[in-house]
């Protein structure tokens, strides 16, 4: 019998937490910030409901991808329960991996003719 490795949470990295990553790129959020983030920076393509969010922010802090931090309440008045998230140096190297692999798949797909125009 062959023994088998556990499969890892994130391989791949579904496309909810990666939209998750990018949107804490930039800024420290709360969930539905990044649900906004992910809608506008997808232009609509892409709505993150609170299952898909929250559960994917779950194992995101799990596996040391994000972390909760202080939020801001000077920023946001009346919101000092809300619970923000940080990207780690981890996320962003994790981010950072995910996106060279979408490159390369781009890269190949044009190759093969299946993507052409103006996609990046």
């Amino acid at each position: 019998m062959i023994d088998l490795m556990p499969k890892q949470r994130l391989n791949p990295l579904p496309s909810a937490a990666f939209h998750i990553l990018l949107s804490l790129a930039d800024e420290d959020l709360h969930g539905y910030a990044i649900m906004r983030c992910v809608e506008e920076q997808t232009e609509g393509r892409m709505r993150l409901g609170p299952g898909t969010l929250y559960s994917s922010i779950q194992v995101l802090l799990e596996e040391g991808f994000i972390e909760e931090v202080e939020g801001n309440a000077e920023r946001e008045p009346g919101h000092e329960r809300r619970r923000y998230y940080h990207l780690t140096p981890a996320g962003r190297k994790l981010a950072q991996a995910e996106a060279s692999r979408l490159a390369d798949l781009l890269r190949f797909a044009r190759a093969k003719k299946i993507l052409r125009g103006d996609h990046v």
